[in-house]
C-alpha cells in the first residue's frame, strides 16, 4: 500500500470524539464507589466541591431537578473575600451534570460531577431552559459559544491540552524534585518517587476516561509534561480540571507538591497549558490554499483569533506570573501577536501543516492559573466572530528563520504583524475592560462582576505573585 508522504499524525473528527457513554450509578456501586464530589470551578480557577455519599446522591438524582444549593457569593469569591457586586443572600441550584460524572482513581471510592449553576426561580417571559441559565456560570458561557458556532456557521471545535507542571519536595524555599533535561532518560529512572508519580497519573487518566497521547519530562528543574487527546470543547475543559486534580493528588500522595505556577524559577523555563484547536465543518473543503496552508474557514477562524486575542488575554493570562512567562525569545509564544508553521516563537503556531484532517492551532498563550471554561470561550468567540464575519486573513505565516520579536519593524510590517499582546496585567485588564468582543461573548454583567473578583487576586498575586501560587494550589 503506497503511503501519502505528505500527511501524518493521527486524525480525530468531532463525531468520533464524542460518543462515550457516561458512567452510572449502579457502574459507581460496582466500582466500590462510595463518594461522589460535586464540584465546580469558580471565576479565578479554583476548584471547589462538597462531598455527598453515593446514597444520597442517589436521592438527589430522583427529584426533579437534581442538584445542591450555592450561595450565590460562591462565584463572587477572591480567596475567602465577597467582593463587589456580591452579597450574603440568595442561592443558585448548581444542577448535577451526570454526563460528567467520573471515576476519581487517585482518591479510592470516589467520583467526581460537574454541573451547571442555574437560578432556582425561572425568569419570567423566558421560555425553556434559558429561564433558568445563569449568566456568570463557567460552563454554561462555553456551551453558548459552542452552540452558537454549531448553529450560526455548522461549525465545531476540537480542543486538547499539554499540562505542564513542576514536582516539588518543599514550598518555601521552592526545591525541585530533580534536576534535569528537555526529555532526558534521567528525568524518569525506573523505581524514582517521579517516575512511579507519573505513572500513577496516566493510569488514573486511563481509568477515568480520559485519553493520553504521551508524558515527558519538560526543560525546567522537575518539570513535566502531560498531553490529553482532544474532544470538544466543553468535554475538554471538564477533562482538563480532572487532569490537574489527578496530577495535584497523585503527586501529594508521594510527598510531593505538584504547581502549574507559570514561572517558579526566575532562571529557567515557566510552565504553561497550551491548546491544540481544530476547526471542523461537514461539507466545508479541508484543502489548504496555497500560499497559508490554511482552509478558508481555519483562515477566517485564525484572522478573528487574532484580532482579539489582545483583548481576551486576561482569560489567557490571568495573573501577574503569567506575564513573568509570557517572555520574548524563551519559546513561551512570545509577545508579538502572530502565527507561524511550526513556530514556538508566535503565540499561535499551525501545527501539522500538510494534513488536512490532523490540523490544528497550538495557542501558547495559555497558563495553568486560567478558568478553562472561560479561556476556551474567549479563545473560540474570538474565531468565530472572524468565521462569522468571512474575515480575510492578512497577516502572513511568520516561519522564517527570525522570530517577530528578532526582526526590524519593516520586517514585522511586511508580514502584517502591527501589535503586541498585554505585556503585564494591568494592560490586559483595560484591553479586556474595553473590549466589545467580550461583550458580545460574556456580556456586560459578566464583564465587570468578573473585573471585580479579578481585582482582587491581581492585587494579592502583584505583591508576591510567586508564594501566593505556591501556597493556593495553582
Amino acid at each position: 500500500m503506497a503511503s501519502d508522504l505528505t500527511h501524518h499524525a493521527v486524525e480525530y473528527a468531532p463525531a468520533e470524539t464524542n460518543n462515550t457513554q457516561p458512567l452510572t450509578v449502579k457502574a459507581l456501586r460496582a466500582d466500590g464507589i462510595k463518594h461522589v464530589r460535586i464540584q465546580w470551578v469558580d471565576l479565578l480557577n479554583q476548584v471547589r466541591y462538597r462531598v455527598v455519599p453515593l446514597a444520597y446522591f442517589e436521592k438527589l438524582l430522583q427529584t426533579s431537578r437534581p442538584g445542591i444549593s450555592l450561595t450565590k457569593a460562591a462565584l463572587g469569591l477572591a480567596f475567602i473575600t465577597i467582593v463587589e457586586g456580591f452579597n450574603a443572600t440568595g442561592e443558585y441550584l448548581y444542577a448535577i451534570d451526570l454526563s460528567t460524572l467520573r471515576i476519581c482513581p487517585y482518591a479510592p471510592g470516589h467520583a467526581s460531577v460537574m454541573g451547571w449553576f442555574e437560578e432556582k426561580t425561572p425568569a419570567a417571559k423566558v421560555v425553556g431552559h434559558k429561564a433558568i441559565e445563569v449568566d456568570l456560570c463557567p460552563r454554561t458561557i462555553l456551551r453558548r459559544v459552542v452552540e452558537h458556532a454549531k448553529d450560526a456557521a455548522g461549525v465545531e471545535f476540537l480542543v486538547g491540552f499539554e499540562t505542564e507542571f513542576i514536582l516539588l519536595t518543599k514550598t518555601l524555599p521552592a526545591t525541585a524534585a530533580n534536576a534535569h533535561g528537555w526529555c532526558t532518560a534521567n528525568a524518569l529512572p525506573t523505581g524514582s518517587k517521579e517516575a512511579q508519580v507519573l505513572e500513577e497519573i496516566v493510569d488514573a487518566l486511563g481509568q477515568a476516561g480520559i485519553e493520553v497521547q504521551m508524558y515527558h519530562a519538560e526543560a525546567a528543574p522537575g518539570q513535566y509534561e502531560v498531553v490529553t487527546g482532544p474532544l470538544p470543547p466543553l468535554q475538554a475543559a471538564d477533562a482538563l480540571v480532572h487532569t490537574r486534580e489527578t496530577i495535584y493528588n497523585v503527586a501529594s500522595r508521594h510527598g510531593l507538591r505538584a504547581t502549574l505556577a507559570p514561572r517558579v524559577f526566575l532562571d529557567n523555563c515557566g510552565s504553561a497549558a497550551h491548546a491544540h484547536i481544530s476547526v471542523h465543518a461537514p461539507g466545508a473543503s479541508a484543502q489548504p490554499s496555497a500560499h497559508t496552508n490554511l482552509s478558508a474557514l481555519e483562515a477566517s477562524f485564525l484572522a478573528g483569533l487574532l484580532q482579539h486575542l489582545p483583548h481576551v488575554a486576561l482569560l489567557l493570562l490571568p495573573t501577574a506570573a503569567s506575564y513573568a512567562r509570557v517572555l520574548d525569545g524563551v519559546w513561551s509564544g512570545g509577545t508579538y501577536v502572530c502565527w507561524g508553521t511550526d513556530n514556538r516563537e508566535a503565540p499561535v503556531r499551525l501545527c501539522n501543516a500538510p494534513s488536512p484532517a490532523a490540523r490544528n492551532f497550538e495557542l501558547k498563550t495559555l497558563d495553568g492559573t486560567a478558568n478553562p471554561y472561560l479561556a476556551l470561550a474567549g479563545v473560540l468567540g474570538a474565531g468565530l466572530a472572524g468565521v462569522l464575519q468571512g474575515q480575510k486573513l492578512t497577516m502572513k505565516d511568520c516561519s522564517g528563520e527570525l522570530s517577530a520579536a528578532r526582526m526590524d519593524a519593516a520586517g514585522r510590517a511586511a508580514l502584517g504583524i502591527t501589535e503586541r499582546l498585554p505585556l503585564d496585567w494591568e494592560k490586559a485588564r483595560a484591553r479586556f475592560a474595553q473590549s466589545v468582543l467580550v461583550d458580545r461573548v460574556f456580556g456586560a454583567d459578566f464583564k465587570t462582576k468578573f473585573l471585580s473578583v479579578h481585582n482582587v487576586r491581581g492585587s494579592v498575586s502583584q505583591v508576591a505573585w510567586l508564594l501566593t501560587f505556591i501556597y493556593c494550589r495553582v
